[in-house]
């Protein structure tokens, strides 16, 4: 590691938004770790994101409010930014940064990484297998989240997709020979939000399986660029250091999109869709695909990035781009939040692409796949009948026709639907939808 270089009090060229400028000095590297040290004796941290001859170009994570051009001590750390790294985070809550705000006290420990990782090696990956139970029948029956996968859930402006997280959160496991772990990034959330979480796990008891960093709405936004790198550094050394799974869970990915074209914009980068940088799609690949196994390591790192589409549009770049580096998503629909419907998770527009390999008589149960297939063509042969039921309206439709309406009544309001405390295992999912094809005469049931 090299030297320290403490620059003089007049190092400042100039400041925009959470953007500082300096003289370029020499040794400088690109994501440098630098500290800055106000007047008052406050220091905040930043990272070189741009260097030329003249000007380097700082980003502040906790903002410039108070930092002026003169009487500001600027310092080269020589390393990027890192984090230590202890099994003792299970049960704390950080910042965003990866600072304890829980009032524990530090983190003590000698082992330090950088939070900047690279993505998994393709070659010394290990192909997912087996599965996590959320408890949830709609993503564990039709949608089986598989260790290693990434699974991204697409929600809606105002859609409960806080409370679906609680509850995978509250309720994932993977039995009791296998230890299990949670790292939680919230980032852009409402001060209400935060404190919705963080009493709900204390008081469930899950707080001691998780590890939380949090980004409020009110912190500086750029704060927002570190925080999945946080959780991710985290979750890597549970999963590959100390044979953790590790379920990690984003949210909301948009606000970490929104930032980054914040970032964009001071920088003066042309803009791409949307106003988005151009290297969109490889800054959330960075993030998503820190997922997954390593051959010759027992742990693995399993993400569940959560999004909100801005306008329900599923073809916004930031939903646009999640699925084509991810395995599949979940989609939560509007109209069966505004039925009640609760988690409103859209079946025909999810899907899970490693399920097949994570499921059946050696992980789930031996007619899964069955009964899976036999529920998408049947839910969706529903969906066509309630459209002719628009048009002709239900008292002209046949006999069978109207079996499928009640098929597909029954299933929303039986299956999908759960209440927040309810938990179901693999088991009695599989029988629950058993039980509600039985609507339907056998000689419909063709995947069975």
């Amino acid at each position: 590691m090299k030297n320290k270089w403490i620059f003089n009090i007049f190092g400042l060229e100039s400041i925009n938004g959470p953007i500082v400028y300096l003289k370029t000095p020499k040794n400088i590297m690109f994501n440098e770790q630098v500290e800055f040290i106000l007047p008052n004796n406050e220091t905040r941290l930043g990272n070189v994101i741009c260097i030329d001859e003249n000007v380097t170009m700082i980003q502040v994570y906790e903002g410039t409010n108070g930092i002026g051009l003169d009487k500001t001590k600027t310092i080269l750390k020589g390393k990027p930014l890192s984090i230590k790294l202890s099994e003792d985070m299970l049960g704390r809550i950080f910042d965003g940064t990866g600072k304890p705000i829980d009032g524990l006290g530090e983190i003590h420990s000698d082992i330090e990484r950088d939070i900047n990782g690279s993505s998994i090696n393709p070659i010394s990956r290990e192909y997912p297998r087996n599965y996590i139970e959320t408890g949830i029948s709609s993503i564990d029956g039709l949608m089986t989240l598989i260790r290693g996968q990434k699974l991204p859930i697409f929600s809606g402006s105002g859609i409960n997709h806080n409370e679906l997280a609680n509850k995978i959160i509250t309720d994932s496991n993977i039995g009791k020979e296998e230890k299990f772990a949670i790292c939680f990034g919230l980032m852009g959330a409402e001060f209400e939000t935060a404190e919705y979480f963080k009493n709900s796990l204390k008081e469930n008891g899950s707080l001691s399986k998780v590890v939380m960093f949090q980004n409020l709405s009110n912190d500086p936004s750029i704060e927002r660029i570190l925080t999945p790198k946080v959780t991710l550094t985290c979750a890597e050394y549970l999963a590959f250091d100390l044979g953790y799974h590790v379920l990690v869970i984003l949210t909301d990915m948009t606000a970490y999109a929104e930032s980054l074209r914040e970032v964009s914009t001071l920088k003066g980068e042309i803009p791409s869709r949307k106003g988005y940088p151009g290297y969109l799609y490889s800054d959330l690949a960075s993030i998503y695909e820190r997922a997954g196994m390593i051959k010759g390591k027992s742990g693995s790192i399993t993400e569940i990035p959560i999004l909100t589409m801005p306008n329900d549009d599923i073809s916004h770049p930031i939903p646009d781009l999640t699925g084509y580096i991810t395995e599949g998503q979940i989609v939560l629909s509007r109209d069966l939040y505004q039925k009640g419907i609760v988690p409103p998770v859209d079946i025909l527009n999810s899907l899970s692409r490693l399920m097949k390999d994570g499921i059946g008589e050696k992980y789930t149960r031996k007619d899964h796949a069955k009964i899976s297939d036999q529920i998408f063509a049947s839910y969706s042969k529903a969906q066509d009948v309630r459209a002719l039921a628009k048009v002709l309206g239900e008292n002209d439709l046949n006999d069978l026709d109207k079996q499928y309406l009640a098929f597909a009544n029954t299933f929303e309001e039986k299956f999908i639907n759960q209440k927040q405390d309810e938990r179901r295992t693999i088991n009695e999912t599989l029988d629950l939808a058993l039980n509600i094809l039985n609507i339907l005469p056998k000689e419909e049931l063709t995947k069975l």
